[in-house]
């Protein structure tokens, strides 16, 4: 293995050979990214192997982090940054001829998720690998990811997202790990010894094998696992013929229902199928995570009733919900426990993250559904609701709408928040106002029952990707300044605070921001032929596209804008362009109609020449986490404009922050506790605050049809709407205008938009004054080492998990210990 320059040279030209049976001269781009990437793996499997061995050793409780989605990005870049290699690689390549942010470009972002809960899932795993935690991820290798996005003439149109098209670099099958999961059929009770047997019968079998990927520390030698479950089929794990597979069509369709299970992330679920296949992708990975960790468990020699003690399972949000009534059932079925044993080990084990304020998005089954494709489980959640109620009943006599509200299973669904909550000893929102909402209203009566399992504990990024990696002259200047005790304690970036007024170092953060903005207007003039000046400032909102997140708000106010410039030519604005980027969901029509708006008035404004000098409207598609590490540099004003009380944290505003950029913000989510940091002088705050819309939505006191008629600015955008003055005719847009005004604006977009017209214009006038901007900047970064996930990771580990570090060191001296206490034969 290499281990300086030279080394790394010829290893690499010897590997290419191996590899690809070419000189390194005919080797292609995406052939010398592959060595390079099998050189890196091969570079710390032995960290990998050690790092499980540590914590066999030691006596620290594993975590096992559940989630659907898992937003990694790009992992040579990381796993160089965290191993130390980036300069003997880069430099390297250099005297061999090859660029290595040419190779870096080769690899495919991995299409294991959407939007902030897989990147905060792929932060938390980052972050406990680098403070040497046992804490490993569990999820979906999900073939086609998501959808790779197009925008055509307008219209996001979805393809097939091919990430694994020439194999994955990262991963190796496990296949002698595979396990077996059960679909349909029916359950058999016989009473045999005393006790009631259950038995699965005719049931569909799926073969679940994992795949395992390293999660690299930074500079710690700890290699921790993510590990993927891809469906497979297991014609020789059952009788084919009883269930009806009796011809070679037959079982070509058997094949292909199963794969189709670790096909995409979120199929669309408008139609009983969709349905029907999500809720087998969540039992599919939390059955098979759970036997896995069963085996585990007994392969170390540790006894079922330490799994409290020795195993931390984390589900984040309701997809994994399953968790609770699958360890009860390997529990009881598999492993022979009475029921109380069972719950109790379960409800010590599991602890759940909730990530919304709406109860519309908790998720819900219906019983017909649920039953027939998981008869057994829903057996067990049955049960369970039986006796949380009565439970309740006890706790709450005669109190019927109470109970109701809370049961587990109710009016034909089965909740699956409430199935976590009953069966988990931790609950927890992602940040203060979130965690109120839940248990002042969303959550109310399980709080008043359960008070001791809510907390909260703030999301957080890792500020390794998105400054040391994402913008590496930040970081460069940051570590110059303050020295680099910051990347391994990101709290101490508060002492660029002293800095803040500094004009020199003002002047080099502003070079910085100027060369990211260079760098990302390259990057729209190739994809949109959009020319762009570094002057402008870059106004960006980068994320799912939902009513809540209000992209709606923000292209009206554009709207409103390009009229004012155009009654007013002589109108004094600081040129500026507005960035978007996000996808909406497949079946989400309301969210693809907004694209179809943002699309429409940036063809507008950008081929109308009386005003593009001074406005420009640019959609990137296909946002994903290698385009958000060229956006969040270049970006001056951060767009988080959710309705207050809609968004549980984010963490997109946190990578904006930390970054350099200027918030302009409702008080929602994290944006409350990023204000309590830099304070008002740092941010730009407008609209409704949580109360607020709340008070709203309880008097129904809100009535969107008076401000169209009231306010003459709105009224214009809105009949802009449906009138035809924007390409696509003049219903193109009729579903905006009609939840605007018809459904009386949800969201509360027109109630905020003055508010948020005038937040608007004192950016102009701060941005204007270059030394008070840069002194926002300056105070945003200085503030945002709070918001990394080490400080999230940390709280969780020391709060929730009860585990600890598990360091090389400490493990080594464990080991002597135990050599020295070992009696002689």
């Amino acid at each position: 293995m290499f281990s300086n320059k030279e080394s790394f040279k010829k290893a690499f030209m010897e590997k290419v050979e191996i590899m690809h049976g070419v000189s390194l001269e005919d080797a292609s781009e995406a052939e010398k990214y592959f060595t390079l990437g099998a050189m890196v793996r091969e570079h710390l499997i032995r960290n990998w192997i050690s790092t499980n061995m540590r914590y066999k050793e030691m006596e620290s409780r594993e975590v096992y982090y559940f989630s659907i989605e898992f937003l990694l990005g790009r992992l040579l870049d990381n796993n160089l940054l965290n191993l130390g290699l980036q300069e003997i690689c880069e430099q390297g390549l250099k005297d061999l001829g090859v660029d290595l942010a040419v190779l870096e470009e080769q690899e495919p972002d991995a299409g294991l998720g959407n939007g902030g809960l897989g990147r905060l899932a792929a932060c938390f795993l980052d972050s406990m690998a680098s403070l040497c935690l046992p804490g490993h991820g569990c999820g979906i290798r999900y073939k086609y990811g998501l959808f790779e996005q197009k925008v055509l003439d307008g219209y996001q149109v979805e393809l097939p997202e091919y990430w694994l098209k020439e194999g994955n670099v990262w991963e190796i099958r496990k296949s002698d790990k595979a396990v077996e999961v059960r679909f349909g059929g029916h359950v058999r009770t016989e009473q045999s010894g005393g006790r009631l047997h259950f038995h699965h019968e005719n049931y569909e079998a799926v073969l679940a094998v994992p795949y395992d990927i390293p999660i690299t520390g930074y500079r710690n030698d700890t290699v921790n696992t993510l590990r993927l479950w891809n469906a497979e089929p297991a014609l020789e794990c059952f009788d084919a013929l009883s269930l009806g597979y009796n011809n070679q069509k037959s079982i070509m369709e058997y094949k292909y229902a199963t794969e189709s299970i670790s096909q995409f992330l979120y199929p669309d679920d408008s139609e009983y199928e969709g349905r029907m296949l999500r809720l087998k992708q969540e039992y599919f990975f939390v059955s098979a995570g759970l036997q896995s960790i069963i085996r585990r468990l007994k392969k170390k020699g540790w006894s079922l009733y330490d799994l409290p003690r020795k195993i931390a399972v984390h589900v984040n949000d309701t997809h994994p919900a399953l968790a609770v009534a699958e360890l009860m059932r390997l529990l009881m079925d598999e492993e022979g426990l009475g029921w109380d044993e069972a719950f109790d080990l379960t409800s010590r084990t599991i602890s759940y993250t909730n990530h919304t304020t709406m109860v519309e998005a908790l998720e819900t089954w219906s019983v017909a559904l649920f039953r027939s494709l998981l008869p057994r489980i829903y057996m067990i959640v049955q049960e369970l609701n039986e006796r949380f109620c009565e439970a309740l009943w006890e706790k709450y006599p005669g109190e019927w709408e109470r109970i109701g509200k809370m049961a587990i299973i109710a009016d034909e669904r089965v909740k699956m928040a409430h199935l976590l909550i009953a069966g988990s000893y931790s609950v927890n929102g992602v940040a203060k106002v979130h965690t109120e909402i839940l248990k002042q209203r969303e959550m109310k009566p399980f709080y008043e029952a359960f008070p001791q399992k809510f907390n909260n504990k703030t999301n957080g990024i890792t500020h390794r990707r998105w400054l040391l990696r994402a913008n590496p002259a930040l970081a460069k200047l940051i570590t110059e300044t303050i020295g680099p005790a910051w990347i391994h304690k990101p709290g101490e970036l508060y002492g660029l605070r002293a800095y803040a007024g500094d004009a020199a170092f003002q002047e080099q953060i502003e070079k910085i921001k100027t060369a990211n903005k260079r760098e990302l207007a390259r990057k729209i003039w190739i994809s949109s032929q959009i020319k762009v000046d570094d002057s402008f400032i870059f106004d960006v909102q980068a994320k799912r596209i939902h009513a809540y997140k209000r992209q709606i708000l923000n292209v009206l106010h554009i709207m409103d804008l390009y009229n004012r410039l155009r009654d007013d030519s002589s109108l004094d604005i600081h040129p500026r362009i507005f960035i978007f980027s996000g996808k909406a969901a497949p079946g989400y029509h309301l969210a693809k109609r907004t694209i179809k708006l943002i699309s429409s008035v940036a063809a507008l404004i950008n081929g109308d020449p009386h005003v593009n000098e001074k406005l420009k409207v640019v959609f990137l598609e296909d946002y994903r986490v290698s385009l958000a590490e060229k956006i969040i540099p270049a970006t001056d004003v951060s767009e988080q404009i959710s309705t207050a009380s809609k968004e549980a944290s984010g963490t997109g505003n946190m990578k904006f922050m930390m970054n350099g950029a200027v918030t302009l913000g409702t008080l929602d989510g994290a944006n409350i506790e990023m204000h309590d940091e830099v304070g008002s002088d740092n941010m730009f705050i407008f609209g409704l605050t949580s109360s607020e819309v709340m008070g709203y939505n309880s008097s129904c006191s809100y009535k969107s049809g008076k401000l169209y008629n009231n306010e003459p600015r709105i009224r214009r955008i809105l009949d802009q709407l449906i009138n035809g003055f924007l390409f696509g005719g003049a219903q193109e847009f009729s579903t905006i205008f009609d939840a605007l005004l018809h459904h009386n604006d949800e969201f509360f977009v027109l109630k905020d938009f003055l508010s948020y017209a005038a937040a608007h214009e004192a950016v102009e006038q701060a941005y204007r004054d270059r030394r008070r901007w840069l002194e926002m900047c300056i105070v945003n970064i200085a503030c945002s080492g709070k918001f990394s996930s080490d400080r999230t990771i940390s709280e969780y580990a020391t709060h929730i998990w009860k585990t600890s570090p598990v360091k090389k060191q400490e493990a080594g001296n464990k080991k002597q210990e135990n050599a020295k206490t070992k009696p002689q034969s």
